[in-house]
């Protein structure tokens, strides 16, 4: 016995066909190019060649090594006839493995849940470089469409060490966690990963209390340590949910009854900041802390959709409002906001110029010179807002299975009027875009105030 694992028996033939030669097909997937008078001919055998090679290593035909696999508390044995140089071609540890013996008994429980699994699994524990690389590239591409699930993407990152493959879950997962919570990934989110997400301020969800329902459904089902419980529960920015909210979930929260002393001084701080003035209470207590800070709120207090059919036509205007502040002192009061967008605005280097200084024409720069450009701005500047600068942030969605995925976020603050970088890689014109849903681009605006330093805080 060399060695250990985890791999399902059955279908091993197409296994370590696929293992060996993972590699060798992703370069001859690369076309050859064909030098001489057809410059620019290309010849693409690839499939051929994988298909030869499968066929190879099926019958056994001029093999080197075999591999017994052994399913771990059985007798069953299978035997493959493989080849020294495509396993060692794709896997260190086969190539030192294979370099003074012919026959290796790897002994494999029966756990593996699916298939793909098994290939990532076995990927990284006979360090196939070539399919871990491949498998961390497959999860990047689908992740950005919704298509993989992000938690056990996440939770392979990790333990592979990939650390960017790991960002672009978290990303994601932030962007959504409204869907996430709702689905049976949730259960599957380990207390890592969790405190990673609750403690970031780009979380687009409904609301704070979405938050804390999700997060005590996650408790009842996990039940974690009380340690655990309760360093989660202080992650909840308490002053963003309302007072009247906040009764409810201390009258009737499972999570509060059992873990509400170690969360009583963060839920008094909230009523204290509900009664007063944002301004009046910065003079007692520290207002610029993340507590304060509103994370991407999809509920109409802070922001509201925008579809805009057909962008690449024209340029387009809406308005909205926003609650001035987080205070139930300021759940009254309103600030409007105006929005302006443009299929193909031209910054001023770009824009032409019509005649030169000998007054010879000179020609317009093309449409398609120009970029996507979005604006907003507020309707007026009212004495309301002093204190309070504004973070707007656009989401990008995106369809996948029936469900609108946030695709992209551009967040922009109070000095800024429009994100710089706004659809900047995107072509509208192309009605399959990555950006566009049903040749329409769904776009969600939102306003969150943020409380200045201008507010003094004690020292």
């Amino acid at each position: 016995m060399l060695r250990k694992g985890h791999c399902k028996p059955g279908s091993w033939g197409s296994f370590w066909a696929t293992l060996a030669l993972v590699g060798l097909a992703t370069r001859a997937a690369q076309r050859a190019d064909v030098s001489g008078e057809a410059a620019g001919t290309s010849i693409n055998h690839s499939q051929m060649l994988l298909q030869r090679l499968q066929d190879l290593l099926k019958q056994g035909n001029a093999s080197d090594v075999v591999l017994r696999v052994q399913a771990v508390g059985t007798d069953e044995v299978r035997a493959f006839h493989t080849h020294r140089l495509l396993l060692g071609m794709h896997s260190e540890l086969f190539r030192e493995l294979l370099s003074n013996q012919s026959e290796v008994l790897l002994q494999e429980p029966r756990d593996c849940a699916a298939v793909f699994d098994k290939f990532i699994r076995l990927a990284t524990k006979y360090r196939v470089a070539s399919l871990q690389r491949g498998v961390a590239d497959y999860m990047r591409v689908h992740l950005a469409g919704g298509a993989g699930p992000a938690v056990g993407w996440y939770h392979y990152a990790v333990s592979t060490g990939d650390e960017a493959l790991r960002e672009s879950c978290l990303q994601f997962l932030a962007w959504n966690l409204s869907a996430v919570a709702g689905s049976a990934e949730w259960g599957a989110v380990s207390p890592e990963l969790l405190a990673q997400l609750l403690q970031r301020s780009d979380l687009v969800l409904q609301d704070e209390l979405e938050l804390f329902h999700a997060l005590e459904a996650w408790l009842g089902r996990a039940r974690p340590p009380p340690t655990v419980a309760e360093r989660a529960l202080r992650a909840i920015r308490y002053p963003m949910i309302p007072p009247a909210q906040l009764f409810q979930l201390q009258a009737r929260s499972a999570a509060l009854a059992r873990h509400g002393p170690a969360v009583a001084d963060l839920l008094l701080q909230a009523y204290q900041f509900h009664a007063a003035s944002p301004l009046h209470y910065a003079k007692f207590f520290h207002v610029n802390g993340s507590a304060f800070l509103p994370r991407n709120y999809l509920a109409p207090a802070w922001g509201a959709p925008w579809v805009i059919n057909n962008p690449a036509r024209d340029d387009r205007s809406t308005s909205f409002q926003t609650q001035l502040g987080p205070s139930g002192h300021d759940a009254g009061r309103r600030i409007t906001w105006n929005v302006l967008f443009s299929p193909r605005w031209l910054p001023v280097s770009l824009r032409p110029v019509y005649a030169d200084a000998a007054g010879t024409a000179l020609p317009a720069a093309r449409p398609e010179d120009g970029r996507p450009r979005l604006v907003v701005t507020p309707a007026s500047s009212s004495g309301d807002a002093a204190g309070v600068s504004f973070q707007k942030t656009v989401l990008v969605g995106a369809r996948h299975q029936g469900r609108l995925l946030v695709r992209h976020a551009y967040s922009f603050h109070q000095s800024s009027e429009e994100a710089g970088d706004f659809l900047v890689h995107a072509d509208l014109q192309r009605r399959n875009s990555e950006y566009l849903v049903e040749n329409a681009l769904h776009l969600h605006l939102i306003v969150k105030p943020v409380y200045h330093t201008l507010i003094r805080t004690p020292s």
